[in-house]
């Protein structure tokens, strides 16, 4: 049952010689599944996203990150990506002087074994079936990364390496920040034409509105830096009507406040 999904161990973080935010999540994404992962400000949820993708400023203290089986705790960011994981940030970054074909052929590159690279023309068949499943013009990816972009086509941008890159699992942290509902609904498009029997997911969001658009097989609840409560999609709108201290009055959930995001 190791095999084929992504797997958080109790586990424990936080900002390197800093305060714990992270304490005790435990949490498992199936390949094959799309999960949403809630909880208010504060409750660790972006942290978790970072942690899991190896960003060097927080350390784990205690438990284990699972691909496949396989611990990743050791390895760099860029292993990790190699291993199968990719995260859309909340803020994606400008990359000046690279366009996105360029960047997204080399990151492409660099997930395969020396040798192996893709050739031309499979990459661009590749980029144009995704830039379509974004409704996107194709102009789009001769600009620079981010450069100059809106929000909504720097998580447009986010999702279309999803798509070129296809991970085994992705953590897409709060991709709807920011985005009106044709935004949303654009970028829904793309995160679910991403789905299959070789993909997990973990959507990071705030707001149940995101999953009208990318329905989940679960929902998992965070609470001051663990996760309190795991169900069904239809926990995701009794959050929505009831909020978050129903969820914890009712799970008996932890109540301090976490430290970061």
């Amino acid at each position: 049952m190791s095999d084929n999904r992504l797997e958080i161990r109790d586990l424990h973080a936080r900002v390197v010689e800093g305060e714990s935010i992270l304490r005790g999540v435990d949490l498992v994404v199936p390949r094959g599944e799309v999960h949403a992962l809630m909880g208010p400000n504060g409750s660790g949820k972006s942290t978790l996203a970072k942690v899991i993708a190896g960003d060097p400023t927080y350390e784990v203290t205690n438990g284990d990150i699972l691909v496949d089986g396989e611990s990743v705790l050791e390895m760099e960011a860029d292993e990790r990506a190699r291993a199968g994981l990719y995260l859309a940030f909340q803020y994606p970054v400008e990359v000046p002087g690279v366009s996105i074909a360029n960047f997204l052929r080399l990151a492409l590159n660099a997930r395969r074994e020396e040798g192996d690279e893709v050739g031309v023309m499979e990459f661009y068949a590749k980029l144009q079936r995704a830039v379509k499943a974004l409704d996107w013009d194709e102009s789009i990816i001769e600009r620079n990364l981010h450069e100059g972009f809106s929000g909504g086509e720097k998580k447009r941008s986010e999702i279309l390496q999803l798509l070129v890159l296809q991970p085994r699992y992705a953590i897409l942290d709060e991709t709807d920040s920011g985005l009106d509902v044709d935004a949303l609904k654009t970028v829904s498009q793309g995160v679910n034409a991403a789905r299959g029997a070789d993909f997990g997911a973990l959507v990071i969001t705030h707001y149940q509105r995101l999953l009208n658009y990318i329905v989940p097989d679960k929902v998992h609840v965070m609470s001051a830096g663990v996760v309190i409560e795991t169900g069904p999609k239809e926990l995701a709108m009794e959050l929505d009507e009831k909020g978050y201290d129903w969820i914890r009055e009712r799970t008996g959930g932890v109540t301090a406040p976490a430290v970061g995001g």
